[in-house]
């Protein structure tokens, strides 16, 4: 039961750590080599000076909703943790983490929207008159859906949990 606690905590700051970085970094959406999007900034690189010139993205109603579902499952995830340490302690034996797991899991379920709606919506999301088919996916994107069964299991997993000793 130990490992399965110090397992179930990892797993949780690493979940954390990733779904912290899909939010704040800068690649959501490559353009190319020199122009990156994310949920806050378009980036340009300037051979020149070699450094990231960034602008503010222009707002749309899906991207604010990615944005406000994204801090979501990034203050839900952080709650969950917290929860947990709490209880942790102050349980009594044989308590399960219902809390932590229900916001857990709902920390997954908001990203899972989030991401769902940057893939169905990216045109109006990026809002841009260049063509989508010369642009992919970067690793923050990839990295946010990756959270989103991880944050799920985690969520699990603490329901199923029970305190001993």
């Amino acid at each position: 039961m130990v490992l399965l606690l110090v397992f179930l905590v990892v797993l949780h700051l690493v979940t954390l750590a990733m779904l912290l970085i899909a939010t704040l970094e800068k690649s959501w959406w490559i353009w190319d080599d020199l122009e990156i999007t994310d949920l806050w900034y378009n980036c340009f690189h300037d051979n020149a000076t070699k450094t990231w010139l960034c602008a503010t993205t222009n707002e749309s109603d899906w991207l604010q909703s990615v944005q406000a579902l994204m801090v979501l499952a990034v203050v839900f995830s952080s709650i969950s943790f917290l929860v947990f340490l709490g209880q942790l302690f102050t349980m009594s034996r044989g308590g399960l983490f219902y809390f932590t797991g229900l916001c857990q899991a709902f920390a997954g379920l908001t990203a899972f929207a989030a991401c769902l709606i940057f893939t169905f919506h990216r045109k109006e999301i990026l809002s841009d008159s260049r063509d989508l088919s010369k642009g992919r996916f970067g690793y923050c994107f990839i990295l946010a859906w990756l959270c989103v069964p991880l944050l799920l299991v985690s969520g699990i997993l603490y329901v199923h949990l029970r305190k001993k000793q």
